[in-house]
């Protein structure tokens, strides 16, 4: 069992910072979130530094209800936030939950994983059934990072879980949205 404890990630000091609803476009901004999907899923993922630029990040979450949120806060070349709102399908979320279950990270502990730095940090936090993780490390540039960390074969397994689950979400928001997340 793994125990969670609360971070607080830097907050920006612009009003778009908030956690406000993000508005949805098209037609998926009248669709009711799917029935029958459990209260025993939620998924959150943080990656983010403090830099030149200011506080920048990507942060999504699935919640229970299948609502999935996505904000990319980028100021190179005078970016803006982009944040997308909506709601995927039980099927999504099964998928989801197969992916976190099939990586096996709810058995791994993050005791011996690099702590955040000036770098920058990440954070998974998963709830699924009655176990709760909230995984929290410095931003991993390379497998090389990995190699190089305390506990190679755990944090090697956080890395690839996070890649898949970048991707997973970056294919969603873009067939959803037609936009580019990076």
């Amino acid at each position: 069992s793994h125990d969670c404890e609360v971070q607080q990630q830097p907050q920006a000091a612009a009003p778009e910072q908030t956690a406000e609803p993000i508005a949805v476009e098209g037609a998926a901004a009248a669709v009711a979130p799917p029935a029958g999907i459990p209260d025993d899923f939620y998924l959150r993922y943080y990656v983010g530094h403090q830099g030149r630029f200011g506080h920048e990040f990507l942060e999504f979450e699935f919640r229970p209800d299948g609502k999935l949120r996505y904000a990319n806060n980028s100021h190179y070349k005078k970016e803006t936030i982009i944040r997308k709102e909506v709601f995927v399908t039980e099927a999504v979320l099964s998928e989801l939950k197969k992916i976190v279950d099939d990586s096996e990270i709810m058995k791994e502990d993050d005791s011996r994983f690099p702590q955040p730095d000036k770098g920058g940090r990440q954070e998974l936090e998963i709830l699924m059934g009655n176990v709760h993780i909230c995984f929290t490390t410095a931003k991993i540039g390379s497998l090389l990072n990995v190699q190089e960390s305390e506990d190679p074969d755990a944090l090697r397994n956080f890395y690839y879980l996070t890649q898949d689950l970048r991707a997973f979400v970056f294919s969603l928001i873009g067939l959803h949205f037609k936009i580019k997340p990076i």
